[in-house]
């Protein structure tokens, strides 16, 4: 099979403050403004490529307005959307936005705003912000902590598996690794990825009717040590951390989880593995392996489990998840004894 995607290169989100949330971004987190354009605001990490990775939509609730996934090449994008129409799923041909040209757009099978492209402007940094090493977009952020780039984007679906197996058999995604419960068949996270890492796609389980919802963006830093500073700096701006920092057991990433202002979920990520095997089979994790904190020495926070926007008939703190499924992905060390 060809290989299509090269990787994710920006994801648009929607805030009811657009400048609230900006002045997060770019003040607490260490992200540059690019541009704002009609309502919106582009930001850029010192290390992403392309001019910007993250695009502020104005909008009601917190959610995903669009994720951009950039293809191997032109010929590549074609067939991607030839395979994607073959699957039933209609597109749209667009002439392009800002930073990118020609684009192929569609909703997914699980209602998730999609954009694929090839053609993106490479960023060119001014004398202010140009690095000594040729290699480098722009010179490494003065903002302690700041991230390096985009790193991956998670979704919520009402079906892990189907999500992940119609991904991996129209787009060519390869699916790394599942978490299961331990006391029931249910599939409850999956990860994807478009190149060698552990992923550059997550997706947890909806148990609402809303579709197309987003549980976090992902952002990437170099060094542990860098991902604790960055927790310190939000921790003294009156930034609270959600979770973390801790290590996932699966993916092995050093993981930070926070809100910016409109409550979407943020991750600062760094460390995990790389993983050229061909034909790599996903292993199937349980919580009690420490799926999400291979120390398995704390419980995940009930607020993880909420995705965006608020789920149809609740509120944004009280998610469509049974009391039996939360106990089991909160605190799975109590209830099997582990830890």
């Amino acid at each position: 099979m060809n290989k299509y995607l090269a990787g994710l290169v920006h994801i648009e989100i929607t805030t009811p403050d657009v400048d609230g949330s900006a002045d997060f971004y770019t003040r607490k987190f260490g992200m540059r403004e690019f541009a704002r354009r009609d309502g919106r605001v582009y930001l850029r990490c010192w290390g992403d490529y392309q001019p910007y990775s993250v695009v502020l939509v104005p909008g009601a609730q917190p959610g995903l307005h669009q994720m951009a996934w950039r293809t191997t090449s032109s010929e590549a994008l074609e067939e991607a959307a030839a395979r994607v129409e073959q699957a039933g799923i209609q597109g749209t041909w667009t002439d392009g936005g800002l930073g990118y040209g020609r684009a192929f757009e569609f909703t997914g099978p699980y209602g998730h705003p999609m954009r694929l492209v090839f053609d993106v402007d490479d960023y060119e940094a001014d004398a202010e912000h140009r690095s000594i090493y040729p290699d480098r977009p722009e010179m490494r952020s003065a903002h302690a902590g700041a991230p390096r780039f985009l790193d991956h984007v998670t979704i919520a679906a009402t079906d892990v598996r189907g999500f992940c197996e119609w991904y991996a058999e129209v787009l060519d995604y390869r699916i790394m690794g599942y978490t299961e419960l331990d006391d029931a068949p249910i599939t409850v996270f999956g990860v994807l990825t478009t190149n060698e890492k552990s992923h550059d796609l997550g997706v947890v389980l909806d148990t609402s009717s809303t579709p197309g919802r987003v549980n976090h963006l992902a952002f990437w830093v170099d060094t542990y040590e860098e991902l604790v500073i960055c927790a310190q700096v939000l921790l003294e701006r009156g930034t609270d951390m959600e979770y973390g920092p801790s290590v996932h057991g699966i993916g092995e990433q050093n993981f930070l989880y926070f809100r910016e202002p409109s409550t979407m979920r943020v991750e600062l990520n760094s460390g995990g593995y790389r993983n050229y095997v061909p034909g790599w089979e996903p292993k199937v994790w349980k919580p009690s392996d420490g799926s999400n904190n291979i120390f398995r020495n704390s419980a995940m926070p009930m607020s993880m489990t909420e995705s965006f926007p608020a789920a149809d008939g609740f509120t944004a703190t009280e998610e469509g998840v049974s009391d039996e499924m939360k106990a089991e992905l909160l605190n799975p060390y109590a209830q099997h004894g582990r830890g």
